[in-house]
This record gives C-alpha cells, structure tokens and sequence, in this order.
C-alpha cells in the first residue's frame, strides 16, 4: 500500500496551494491563481513575466486583495482597483489613505456609510471632505462625540445635536469647550 501511496505522490499534479507553499509556482499555473484574489495578487508579486491585467482581474474579486494589488503591484491600474474597494467602508478608507493617485472623494463615498470609518476618514486622509464626513459620523453619539473632540474643522452644533443619549451628551459638555451646555 505504501508503495501505491509513494508512486502516486511523484505523479499526481500537485495542488496550487502545495506549489505556492512550496516555491514551485510557474507561468503555467496563471490560470489556476486566478481563481482565488489572494493567489492572484501573489502571482503577479512574486512569478515574474505573470500578466498583471490578467493577476488583476483575479485580485479584484475583493475589496482586501483589490487595495493590496494597487499599492503594492507596479503597474496596476489604480482606477479598476478602486472601483472593487468603494464596497467595503474600511478598504474604501485603508485605499484612499495609502494609494497614491487615489480618488479621495470616491474613497469617502465608500467609507462615510458607516461613523466609525467616517470618522477616521475625516481624521486621517488628506483632502476629506470634513463636512461630508460629519454627516456619516453623527449616526451614532459616541462617533459624534469624537468628531467633534479630534477633527479640526467640525462643526460642533451638529455633533451635539445627534447626542440623544445621556452618557454621551455628559462627555461631550464636559470635554468640549465649545458645547452648548
């Protein structure tokens, strides 16, 4: 039996994943990494002489391997990567703080639809539309309570008037010297 197994072993083609673990990956297996983003973004990284618009269009099947492809990838093309990361509030967020050339206000139209993301958008990315943010950040008191506390530019009237619960309008009076108390 142990023979069987042993023959069979050097004749069988291995797996995708066996060759990725194993350093053995070639241009042959292109078409095999495209059905997986992951191996998709890892074969245009790592096999030169892959096709990076055929890698990308593998990778793009999600918004994580989508983000990872354009910032990592030389020659992606920033704009298809984008259009798969506007789906998701944190990728919309991770792509437009780090990938040069993104698309900023496309970005915030991905990540304002949920406060938290909304919130570190306006905090973290260069060239946020602070007013837009705002208004995916105040859906929730304590997204509103640090808007109005950590983005330089917020309007604090409107963060207080989202306030509805007690504990939080408590904060926001106590640590924000422009609150209407």
């Amino acid at each position: 039996m142990s023979e069987f197994m042993i023959q069979h072993a050097k004749t069988s083609p291995k797996s995708f994943w066996y060759k990725l673990k194993n350093g053995l990956v070639t241009l042959e297996d292109q078409e095999e990494a495209l059905t997986d983003p992951y191996w998709a973004y890892y074969f245009a990284k790592h096999i030169p002489g892959s096709s990076i618009e055929v890698c990308q269009e593998g990778a793009i099947k999600s918004p994580e391997w989508a983000y990872y492809f354009a910032r990592y990838i030389p020659g992606a093309n920033i704009e298809v990567c984008q259009e798969a990361v506007v789906k998701s509030y944190y990728w919309s967020y991770e792509f437009a703080k780090d990938v040069t050339g993104a698309n900023i206000e496309a970005c915030q139209g991905g990540a304002i639809k949920e406060p938290k993301w909304a919130y570190y958008f306006a905090r973290n990315v260069t060239g946020a539309d602070i007013e837009a943010c705002q208004g995916g950040a105040v859906k929730e008191p304590g997204w509103a309570y640090n808007f109005a506390r950590y983005v330089k530019g917020a309007n604090i009237e409107v963060c207080q008037e989202a306030i509805k619960d007690p504990e939080w309008a408590y904060q926001f009076a106590k640590d924000i010297p422009e609150a209407n108390t």
